[in-house]
């Protein structure tokens, strides 16, 4: 359906590919990775048409209908958002708006000398319209938002007054909708809470079309996709399988190619060595001259182009008392709603507790509670006295300078340390070379999340509350975060939408519903075999 040909296309000074190639077939669900900046977006672009390969060139089959969602969502407003969703349905869309204005028409009586024609063309948009399916529309739009985590009430109000986060998913179910040939994703899990990621996995495993997508999610990709296609160092390489099954090959690949770098190094190295040494001989100058040739024939093995893994290490945390936070009968309202009534909650040492929720339970709220960003109605809320908190939510970004750099932040938050440790941690964080110079007010929010929680783990805190904390992050990333706080003293109480997160740090779970709440003694993994769901939302 679509033929990348060896694409070649430069960035500025940046080489984003060479001679690169690859296919998206009839039915095919790709996943696209590659680090940060490696190209992902511009390979979308280049399909859109939106930007133009320098060499090579993109051929899409004739008649192939592609929808693209990114990251960059148009204005929205002036319309309900069903209304909003529906206009992503394209023709569909454009005739029911045909057929209103039509029947707004009929029932002018300054029309009247138009009436037959208006009739005649209300009855063959009225044709096209059912031909389409069109009166089924409406019902589509709300049973994808509604996937989505709309309401009824937010279905039918206006998409203006939504969040960013929520004008994303308009954007996305309007792609949804449309049912194109060829899906674009760029991301299309950011800003989705557990229950709607389900949803969307669901949605894409019975799309009939075919799929190419970017996400940051590792289970998601994973129950999605059935190919891999990696963009490293300018290439475009496939990888038949899950994104598990990428990592798998990817490594063996690496451990081979390195293994034949090696032996051929070797190699060079005795025929360079026998060059040296008899070069000078006239007795040895067949035998060098044919060597010579020999090498400058040979075609040389690259090392595997894979950067290193970097690995970001906790120093010891001092420790806290048993007692880490004690809520006794809190309760908490907002405006008429009624968050928590008569909460007791309690955590202790080196308990890592995941907080579960549908949107609006009080996920949040409880974090609030608990670190003092709010107060209870009634009730009392207590942490140890030995303990030393630090808070992740997105409001922490506030405390950046925007006219520091990222350098100069790390050095005016810990004045004591070294240039080599604030480097390596800003490496950590993936702020390696020149990045350090950026200043805070260019950085994206996924950049400023990582800033702030390099600053956080630096001098570590005995107990950890963290609100979404791998919003934005890369899979890289993510896993550097979770291997170091698998290693982690200290005790954590967390929000989060990824699975594999919340699988791997976990060991209590919270959930918390409008009925109350729950507690569960082992981790995610064993609040999903207890309650036979993933996420809260999903149990009706």
């Amino acid at each position: 359906m679509i033929r990348l040909e060896n694409i070649g296309k430069q960035n500025g000074k940046q080489i984003v590919f060479i001679e690169a190639s690859a296919a998206l077939q009839k039915g095919e669900k790709i996943g696209l990775v590659g680090p940060n900046g490696s190209g992902k977006t511009t390979l979308f672009r280049m399909i859109t048409g939106e930007e133009a390969p320098d060499e090579g060139q993109v051929s899409i089959d004739r008649g192939t209908t592609i929808g693209y969602f990114s990251q960059d969502v148009g204005e929205m407003a002036g319309r309900s958002v069903v209304a909003e969703t529906m206009d992503g349905a394209g023709p569909v869309a454009a005739l029911s708006a045909e057929m209103r204005k039509l029947e707004v028409d009929m029932g002018d009586p300054d029309k009247a000398g138009e009436m037959d024609t208006i009739i005649a063309r209300y009855g063959e948009v009225t044709e096209q319209f059912e031909e389409l399916d069109g009166y089924a529309l409406d019902g589509r739009s709300r049973e994808v938002l509604d996937g989505l985590g709309f309401s009824q009430a937010m279905m039918d109000g206006d998409v203006g007054a939504l969040s960013g986060g929520w004008k994303m998913r308009v954007a996305l179910a309007k792609i949804l909708l449309a049912k194109p040939d060829v899906l674009l994703l760029d991301e299309p899990s950011n800003h989705l809470d557990i229950e709607s990621l389900i949803w969307l996995e669901e949605f894409l495993k019975n799309f009939t079309g075919a799929l190419l997508m970017t996400s940051h999610d590792r289970a998601f990709m994973n129950r999605v996709v059935n190919k891999i296609i990696e963009i490293d160092a300018g290439t475009l390489t496939s990888y038949t399988g899950d994104y598990e099954f990428y990592q798998e090959q990817r490594a063996v690949a690496d451990k081979n190619q390195q293994a034949q770098f090696e032996r051929q190094q070797a190699m060079l190295a005795k025929e360079i060595q026998f060059i040296e040494r008899f070069k000078a001989r006239a007795s040895h100058a067949a035998q060098v001259q044919s060597r010579v040739k020999k090498l400058d024939k040979i075609d040389r093995v690259e090392p595997p182009k894979r950067a290193q893994k970097v690995v970001f290490e906790f120093r010891p945390a001092p420790r806290s008392g048993e007692d880490v936070a004690v809520l006794k009968g809190v309760a908490k309202t907002y405006g008429e709603k009624t968050i928590y009534d008569g909460l007791d909650f309690h955590v202790r040492r080196k308990e890592r507790w995941a907080i579960m929720g549908v949107n609006g339970a009080g996920k949040s709220t409880l974090l609030k509670l608990v670190t003092g960003a709010a107060e209870p109605d009634t009730g009392s809320v207590a942490r140890g006295p030995s303990v030393k908190m630090a808070y992740f939510a997105q409001h922490a970004m506030d405390r950046l300078d925007g006219d520091k750099s990222i350098f100069d932040m790390l050095q005016s938050e810990f004045p004591q340390a070294g240039q080599a440790p604030l480097r390596a941690l800003a490496g950590c964080f993936g702020f390696s070379g020149d990045d350090v110079e950026k200043k805070c007010r260019v950085l994206s929010g996924g950049e400023k999340a990582r800033l702030v929680m390099a600053m956080m783990l630096f001098d570590p805190p005995n107990f950890l509350v963290l609100d979404e904390p791998t919003n934005h992050l890369d899979i890289a990333t993510k896993e550097m975060l979770i291997e170091a706080l698998a290693n982690y003293e200290g005790t954590m109480l967390f929000v989060s939408h990824d699975r594999h997160f919340l699988a791997e740090l976990s060991n209590r779970v919270l959930e918390v519903s409008p009925e109350g709440v729950r507690t569960f003694g082992g981790g995610y993994r064993e609040y999903v075999e207890s309650t036979g769901q993933e996420a809260p939302g999903l149990r009706h």
